[in-house]
């Protein structure tokens, strides 16, 4: 049967298979260097993007939600009992966001060994800070919210 490949990391080392290169050479689509400089690009491609996402989403941590976090929290300080749980989400946006800037700092220089890294350690250690900033989301006063919601997005041409 077919290989189940669930990822870009995962499928970008088949293109240049021996068989690959074979089949390419004999169909004379591409020489078999030609096969492994493509691999080369998929793997630069591939970790430009996510590093850049990674970076964008510290960034956009940094110097707007946190602050926004922040200015929030600071409207129950006299009734904290109002805060809800608000301290803990917020105070784990944080956590997550230096436990990402970790994970950056730990990139393999090795192209495929990079592409795994940022598979297997730094897209989920995205996605474990992406859920406290969508329960903030939830939480905050829409005007402290640093970033158009996906209403927004989606339907702002109707406000």
């Amino acid at each position: 049967g077919l290989p189940n490949l669930r990822t870009t990391p995962q499928t970008i080392p088949t293109f240049n298979s021996e068989k690959n290169k074979a089949l390419f050479t004999k169909l004379k689509i591409l020489a078999p260097e030609a096969a492994d400089a493509r691999v080369e690009i998929m793997y630069e491609k591939y970790n430009n993007e996510v590093s850049i996402e990674a970076k964008t989403m510290i960034h956009m941590m940094n110097t707007g939600i946190i602050p926004a976090c922040a200015k929030d929290l600071a409207k129950y300080e006299s009734c904290k009992e109002l805060a809800g749980k608000r301290t803990e989400v917020y105070g784990n946006i944080i956590k997550e966001t230096e436990k990402l800037k970790d994970v950056m700092a730990k990139l393999p220089s090795d192209l495929a060994a990079e592409a795994n890294y940022l598979c297997d350690s730094v897209i989920p250690q995205m996605n474990a800070l992406r859920e406290f900033v969508d329960t903030a989301e939830g939480l905050m006063e829409a005007s402290l919210y640093p970033y158009p919601n996906y209403e927004t997005l989606i339907y702002s041409h109707h406000f």
